[in-house]
């Protein structure tokens, strides 16, 4: 029998969500001129859509369906990003100055969600075959056989950081490529290789980039003050820098978190929606949540996606098969750092990187392909040992 904990706590995150996909959307359904429940209706569907998808996929054997399903996902998703980058306007949406979105009848599509589920799954089942718990092998070696999965990895950083312009997807792809390599028994040099190499790609990326360096300033606009409350006198002069641009997503954020104070202003009462920040039912919905239902609220959504991310772990605990424990580690990683890094950036602890929380952030495809996911553990869970 499946884990039914699992389903009937996604399922209660996913109300959630849907719930404030109306109570957030105010402005938005103003400005655009939509049906006040245009946003409602959508995610509702893509809710259920999520759930039913969730419960069938649920009951396959996960032996013909894991591996088979992933590396469907894993290879359509990638030819979809690229070949979503020289579609005309009207198939593809843009954001950021990239396309992002494919246009199809009634709903937009993100490749890029799929594509991360199918990642994991090709690493999972890849992973168990080239490293082991129990054969230790010199750096050197291990670096080798890593060297295809990082020409992979730079694959993806074209598909996703250079065509579509988000280098949030690829910091998280990256976190949940190198952990899952520690999980699948590769020796920790390796790791902190890894991280090392990936710091300076990210340096790179993000300097080759105006928008991403705007990012950082506007981060550093905000968190200097304090960072630079703490270090001596003379380093904090040499790193204050002057006449940064304005911080208003994140100076947004925390006054709304700041207003919402311990229960809130109630259900639809919140301010940020009304034009201080665009689509806060998106990116921001943590911002959003903890303005209306203050931090009990908060707190308790927290405390539900920790139970969600505690039964996958379980999950994987009691997997005997490497493939579906690894998948069960990755999925439960990519979605940890998915909420971990959205919450810094709206704290204004890291800089934001437009990274959907899951299952409360409206978008259909985000929901979609982590109903998926979920549903894959599910699965996995019929075979799990008790």
């Amino acid at each position: 029998m499946a884990d039914r904990p699992l389903f009937f706590l996604t399922t209660l995150a996913i109300t959630i969500g849907v719930i404030f996909s109306y109570s957030l959307s105010a402005y938005a359904t103003l400005f655009y001129g939509y049906n006040e429940f245009h946003f409602f209706i959508r995610q509702l569907i893509a809710g259920i859509i999520g759930i039913y998808l969730m419960w069938q996929v649920s009951r396959f054997d996960p032996e013909k369906l894991i591996v088979k399903l992933g590396f469907t996902l894993f290879l359509l998703f990638m030819v979809l990003m690229f070949v979503m980058h020289y579609l005309p306007e009207s198939m593809a949406t843009s954001a950021g100055g990239a396309k992002r979105w494919i246009r199809l009848p009634f709903f937009s599509l993100s490749p890029v969600e799929f594509f991360k589920i199918g990642f994991v799954v090709f690493l999972a089942w890849s992973f168990s075959r080239k490293f082991s718990h129990t054969t230790k092998v010199p750096l050197v070696d291990e670096m080798k056989i890593f060297a295809p999965y990082a020409a992979l990895f730079l694959l993806a950083v074209f598909l996703i950081a250079v065509l579509q312009n988000d280098l949030g997807q690829i910091f998280l792809l990256g976190i949940t490529l190198a952990l899952m390599v520690v999980f699948a028994g590769s020796s920790f040099r390796l790791f902190f290789s890894l991280l090392m190499g990936a710091l300076i790609l990210a340096i790179a990326v993000i300097i080759s980039s105006d928008h991403q360096i705007l990012r950082i300033k506007l981060w550093w606009a905000n968190a200097q003050n304090f960072v630079l409350s703490i270090v001596p006198e003379g380093l904090a002069k040499s790193l204050r820098v002057e006449n940064l641009p304005e911080p208003y997503q994140i100076h947004h954020s925390l006054n709304s978190i700041q207003n919402g104070g311990f229960f809130g202003e109630g259900l639809g009462n919140g301010l940020i929606k009304l034009g201080f920040l665009s689509e806060v039912h998106t990116d921001i919905v943590l911002a959003g949540i903890a303005e209306e239902t203050g931090f009990v609220g908060l707190f308790f959504c927290t405390l539900l996606f920790c139970a969600i991310i505690y039964r996958i772990f379980k999950i994987a605990n009691r997997s005997e098969n490497n493939v579906f424990y690894l998948f069960c580690v990755g999925a439960g990683i990519l979605l940890s750092f998915s909420f971990m890094i959205n919450a810094y950036g709206i704290s204004g602890i890291t800089p934001i990187k437009g990274i959907a929380v899951p299952f409360y952030s409206y978008g259909g495809s985000s929901l979609v392909a982590n109903c998926l996911a979920i549903g894959m553990i599910l699965s996995i869970s019929k075979k799990a040992k008790m």
